[in-house]
């Protein structure tokens, strides 16, 4: 096994896979990467089966010396990559030589970038995942600069891709679509209508539990909580304060507030890379 060394760790930077699903019951949520599609993508550039572990890095990147030859693909939120300070492909292939220092700067749209190595990131599995999840704290730590990470053997050589189905961070606006229920009744006539009506925007509280909001607060019609009942991933909680909280991978596997709505997985991703501020609008989809 070969080995990188954390020489700049960025803002946040963890270690994901696809996650640890099958523990709900036992209060673990399912974690792994926030934007899959990208994850896949970037172990399918490397090399490697989609289930490898690579780094997600937030907002400003990260930078790692190699131990030995390597080749590495970043994908996700774009930014600039470089290796010993000169410019490299994002999105292809890369093949970074022993003691080079490779380096994701600050993302130039969106939130989240994601870096696979040939091998994966052999950090030892919890549960089945080598993902960090920040909520119940299982998983490898948070990047730190001077840490070494393992690789393990590379599968193969990359067969690289004619072209990559993926798409753009949101810009303007982040439109998610959502299935009502199951708690809409606890909210006042009209909730449904607000929350279509637009005037949201992603709060700067927003993390790997979930995208919290800002704007308009959604009314109750019933006081009091619910007796703690099972969370889904993309269910939308109410909080006291009215504003919607879309729950993403490190989410809290049972809560007490109610759910006016579900977003669809596959529309997560999306959410993954909304930076703070760009404006939401839910889109509602009946069953």
């Amino acid at each position: 096994m070969s080995a990188v060394t954390v020489v700049r760790a960025g803002a946040l930077t963890t270690v994901q896979d696809l996650g640890r699903p099958g523990h709900a019951h036992l209060g673990v949520p399912r974690s792994g990467a926030l934007d899959q599609p990208a994850h896949r993508l970037a172990n399918r550039l490397a090399g490697n089966p989609e289930d490898c572990a690579t780094l997600e890095t937030t907002l400003d990147g990260c930078a790692v010396r190699m131990g030995a030859a390597v080749t590495v693909a970043v994908t996700g939120a774009p930014a600039p990559v470089r290796v010993d300070g000169r410019p490299v492909a994002w999105g292809a292939p890369v093949r970074v030589p022993a003691g080079a220092v490779l380096d994701v700067g600050p993302a130039s749209a969106g939130v989240r970038s994601y870096v696979a190595f040939a091998g994966g990131v052999a950090v030892p599995p919890v549960l089945g995942s080598r993902s960090r999840d920040l909520l119940s704290g299982l998983g490898p730590e948070p990047l730190a600069d001077g840490v070494p990470l393992p690789l393990g053997a590379p599968y193969g050589p990359s067969t690289g891709a004619d072209a990559v189905p993926w798409p753009a961070p949101p810009a303007g606006e982040l439109l998610l679509p959502l299935v009502p229920g199951p708690r809409e009744d606890w909210f006042a006539p009209g909730a449904l209508g607000v929350l279509a009506g637009g005037g949201f925007r992603v709060s700067p509280a927003s993390n790997r539990i979930g995208l919290r909001t800002e704007g308009p607060a959604l009314v109750r019609s019933r006081a009091g909580e619910l007796p703690s009942e099972g969370m889904v991933l993309g269910a939308v909680q109410v909080p006291p304060d009215g504003h919607p909280v879309v729950f993403l991978a490190d989410h809290p596997t049972t809560g007490g507030y109610p759910v006016i709505g579900v977003v669809p997985e596959p529309s997560l991703a999306a959410a993954a890379q909304a930076l703070p501020g760009t404006a939401v609008r839910f889109v509602l989809v009946r069953a």
